[in-house]
């Protein structure tokens, strides 16, 4: 697949304001600091689509970027693990995702993004339980790869892998990418294609 174009839509603070549209939606989410708006806009193929922030947690609003004219749409949602929250504002950002997730009819897939270099966290691994047990599509992004060497980057995912297999069956598809590098644009985007098809 070829983005030719990726243009800021709108941010919403519930599923009632995000865009009426049918088209395809592919969701980003991670903890917070995981390198998703960087991701975003290697794949979008533009610098400053998706604010990229030295603070982590700095996505609060679920924000609307349309590839191609409107073929389908990339959706940045807040990460989880909030920074420094109140948790009156924790709540509202659970309370916020899970409804776009649970109840956002155009939603395809959503990308869980997971940073390459650290163990199986407690977080990610029950969010996607989450996903698996409200039957909602996901697939797993390990970002940051250009931070590794290639054979402990090999174990790391192996060993993230095998221990989803403790619980998966299938396994959800993963995908290893790096925003310096753009390793792994060109199958994230296949396979949104795919999908798209």
């Amino acid at each position: 697949m070829h983005i030719k174009q990726a243009a800021y839509v709108k941010s919403s603070a519930n599923i009632a304001q995000c865009p009426p549209t049918t088209q395809p939606e592919y969701a980003f989410i991670g903890r917070s600091n995981v390198g998703k708006s960087s991701l975003i806009n290697m794949l979008t193929g533009q610098r400053r689509l998706a604010k990229t922030s030295a603070t982590p947690g700095k996505t609060l609003l679920i924000n609307h970027f349309a590839i191609n004219g409107g073929e389908w749409y990339l959706v940045d949602l807040p990460g989880y693990g909030f920074a420094k929250r109140s948790k009156s504002e924790r709540t509202r950002l659970e309370n916020m995702i899970a409804s776009y997730l649970l109840q956002r009819e155009p939603l395809c897939n959503v990308f869980v993004l997971i940073d390459c270099r650290h163990e199986p966290q407690a977080i990610d691994l029950e969010f996607m339980r989450w996903l698996g047990e409200s039957r909602v599509p996901f697939s797993i992004v390990f970002t940051k790869a250009d931070k590794l060497g290639s054979q402990r980057l090999a174990h790391n995912v192996e060993a993230y892998m095998a221990r989803l297999a403790e619980e998966w069956e299938p396994l959800p598809p993963h995908f290893v990418t790096s925003s310096e590098t753009r390793l792994g644009r060109d199958q994230l985007l296949d396979y949104i294609e795919s999908i798209n098809a």
